[in-house]
């Protein structure tokens, strides 16, 4: 390990223009992605499984995912006679647009001049990376409680109180899974911790393993992907928080989860694996940076389809203990031994 490297913040200014653009293309590419991560999963899934997976709709059942999101969208909207009208109806907005929120931080490649415009390539380089998106993380979670508590369903509000519990106690051991990069790389912003992985020659999933997997099983709980799903638990719950949701509201749940997931993919890619970067000091042109990123981000999607398809759910007691008791001293002390070698070097 070595000490934080000092960054030189170089200043610029975009045209709103280009910031309104920015704004739409965030949105349109993270909607794009979802269809593509569900036909990836359900391909998956059913080679895991000895199975075709979808083949009917489309070649090779590729518009399977536009098929799922047309039946959703065209059910007959419900909500039971208990539920809260109008908070049933804000909870899916909220999920949504956190997941958005999120995205707009991944940077998909640095600073270019596009004719005669300098242009990041993200969304917005906010100076505080890692706590923006915790905090709408934070956010994010009073989409899961407000769907259950307004549904008016005991089952409902059981997995809302879950989501509750489980966001909270593996969010602890998210945050400091990112705080041994944040020390080695002397800077909150994602993309000045990609320029610091160039610096040094190495991506920080080298020296930051631990925290590396630690981010990992937590990006599991907090997606409420299997091992974890204990949100949606079927056999338990009927459906968990979004039991009473049916069509487009359901819909905006799903598609918020599977946003998530790629926006828990495109943190790992930018703290630990270099971002737009490719091993061994290779540089290709510019045009090539989003497509290293997004290479990368479905490298790790695959690996959360992977997990659903090879373990099976714990019971929520092991879930909540796991991450008390064994991820949260892990990630404190890998935290801990960080910062002694970062300030000895």
């Amino acid at each position: 390990m070595t000490g934080p490297l000092p960054l030189a913040v170089v200043g610029y200014f975009e045209p709103w223009w280009i910031q309104v653009i920015k704004a739409i293309v965030v949105f349109a590419v993270g909607l794009q992605m979802v269809p593509v991560i569900l036909i990836l999963e359900r391909k998956l899934l059913g080679r895991f499984q000895g199975r075709y997976g979808p083949n009917r709709v489309g070649a090779f059942g590729l518009i399977q995912p536009i098929a799922d999101i047309l039946k959703l969208l065209s059910k007959e909207e419900f909500r039971p006679s208990t539920s809260v009208g109008f908070l049933f109806a804000l909870a899916p907005v909220i999920s949504i647009l956190t997941a958005v929120a999120t995205f707009a931080i991944i940077p998909f490649g640095d600073v270019h001049n596009i004719f005669g415009t300098n242009i990041g390539l993200y969304g917005i380089d906010v100076g505080i990376g890692p706590l923006y998106a915790f905090a709408f993380g934070a956010i994010a979670f009073y989409g899961i409680m407000l769907g259950g508590w307004a549904s008016g369903s005991k089952y409902s509000f059981l997995g809302a109180m879950r989501g509750a519990a489980q966001l909270i106690s593996y969010e602890v051991a998210l945050g400091l899974s990112l705080i041994g990069v944040v020390f080695q790389a002397g800077t909150l912003s994602l993309t000045g911790i990609v320029h610091a992985q160039q610096h040094y020659g190495l991506w920080f999933f080298i020296p930051q393993l631990f925290g590396f997997i630690i981010f990992m099983v937590a990006g599991f709980a907090e997606t409420n992907r299997a091992p974890f799903d204990l949100v949606e638990a079927d056999a338990e719950l009927v459906g968990g928080f979004n039991t009473e949701y049916g069509g487009g509201k359901f819909a905006s749940y799903f598609f918020a989860e599977y946003l998530n997931v790629f926006v828990i993919s495109g943190i790992a890619t930018t703290m630990f694996l270099g971002g737009w970067l490719l091993p061994f000091g290779i540089h290709p042109p510019a045009f090539v940076d989003p497509i290293v990123v997004l290479v990368k981000m479905f490298l790790f999607v695959i690996v959360f389809i992977w997990i659903r398809a090879t373990l099976p759910r714990l019971r929520y007691d092991q879930l909540m203990s796991f991450g008390w008791k064994v991820l949260l001293p892990l990630a404190t002390l890998n935290v801990l031994i960080t910062a002694i070698l970062v300030v000895e070097t």
